[in-house]
């Protein structure tokens, strides 16, 4: 599990069963303090570490990663990334519950520089993952807790507002329209969907007149809401 908080910006590079990633010596981050087995969000995918070096770590990736992730294409380009290690239990959790399990990627609409932000428009690729937006919602892009500003009528197109700090310290000063990103919508939201969804199948099965997981005004009345 992570926060969204990236503490480091590494290289990415492609390497015999998988990704590379070197760590400049400053980046705030020490490969030495990561052990094997440790997961490290890279651009907001949830790897493992398999062997470490003075430079860095290597990290073995699936098809299934590669093929919904923008990770094939930056270790193509020795591209960067944002870096983030696993949360531990006892920290501070300043962004937002980011499992690393990227959901699809997104397109870059619009980057404008504002008096004291920049303004960041995405768009899904799939827009069916545009039900988890809503204005203020949490979004991961490229691994970074992000809050959105505003959103179209479906949720498929967004703004973001990025603070001077956030632009600086990860790749997204380094984004260009049309560029792909790893977006990772808010895990309470679709852990909600699901738990409902769920609830309505097994109310049809025992006559309950909720369907399709909503909640309407009868159910409410029928558990005590007035």
């Amino acid at each position: 599990m992570f926060t969204g908080l990236v503490q480091a910006v590494g290289q990415l590079q492609r390497c015999s069963g998988g990704v590379e990633l070197l760590v400049p010596a400053d980046a705030g981050l020490d490969p030495a303090a990561l052990a094997l087995g440790d997961s490290v969000a890279v651009d907001g995918v949830c790897l493992t570490v398999t062997q470490r070096s003075a430079h860095g770590f290597k990290a073995d990736v699936s098809e299934e990663t590669l093929a919904r992730t923008t990770l094939a294409a930056k270790a193509d380009r020795r591209g960067w990334v944002n870096l983030e290690p696993a949360l531990r239990l006892a920290d501070r959790l300043g962004g937002h519950l980011v499992s690393g399990h990227v959901d699809g990627q997104g397109t870059v609409v619009a980057v404008e520089q504002q008096p004291a932000s920049w303004r960041l428009v995405l768009r899904w690729t799939n827009p069916a993952y545009g039900r988890y937006v809503c204005e203020k919602a949490s979004v991961a892009v490229d691994g970074i807790s992000l809050t959105v500003a505003d959103c179209s009528a479906d949720g498929a197109e967004f703004w973001i507002a990025v603070i001077p700090h956030t632009w600086n310290t990860t790749t997204l000063q380094q984004l260009r329209l049309g560029d792909a990103v790893n977006l990772e919508a808010d895990l309470l939201a679709k852990y909600t969907e699901r738990l409902l969804a769920w609830r309505g199948q097994a109310g049809e099965a025992s006559g309950s007149r909720r369907s399709e997981g909503l909640i309407t005004p009868g159910w409410l009345a029928e558990h005590g809401w007035s």
